[in-house]
């Protein structure tokens, strides 16, 4: 395990994951959040971003955080291992009520509110983004991919699991 994908919808806990397995594999952590948005809550273009994830995605390793449907094919060929946080809708919307008002680390500012366009992510992630992943998953039979179903599938994997790095 040394190229990291961890995937899932909006809310479903995949930064927090993601830091705990950094913690656990010493390897690099990047958020895609964090390289997508400013600051002031505007983006960067996407050939700006397409090239900043192009450069995380030729190091030796590293764990990338985020969903952001239009790049999963390419990091999922450039990964070994993906983590798909395949949690309910309404665990995922608990997940986005739950952070306003959080500081975090995967993002450059602090939610003072909910953000109707997330709402409607997580309400058609089902629907849209999932059965892309499914169909990319099956494409590329040689990742390995690892399904949690709930948080404490995930925090006991992160508890015993083993992760070679």
């Amino acid at each position: 395990m040394k190229k990291v994908l961890v995937l899932g919808c909006s809310g479903s806990g995949k930064s927090t994951f993601s830091i705990k397995l950094q913690k656990k594999t010493k390897l690099p952590l990047y958020h895609l959040d964090n390289i997508w948005w400013n600051a002031d809550r505007t983006h960067i273009s996407r050939d700006e971003f397409d090239a900043s994830l192009a450069d995380v995605v030729k190091r030796d390793t590293w764990i990338i955080d985020g969903d952001y449907s239009r790049t999963y094919e390419n990091r999922i060929k450039a990964c070994d291992t993906i983590f798909f946080l395949d949690y309910g809708e309404n665990v995922c919307m608990d997940g986005i009520i739950g952070r306003v008002g959080q500081e975090r680390p995967d993002m450059p500012w602090t939610e003072s509110e909910l953000d109707p366009e997330l709402v409607e992510l997580v309400q058609n992630y089902e629907h849209k983004n999932k059965p892309k992943l499914m169909e990319l998953f099956s494409k590329y039979p040689d990742k390995n991919v690892i399904t949690f179903f709930n948080r404490e599938e995930a925090e006991k994997w992160i508890a015993e699991g083993q992760p070679e790095v």
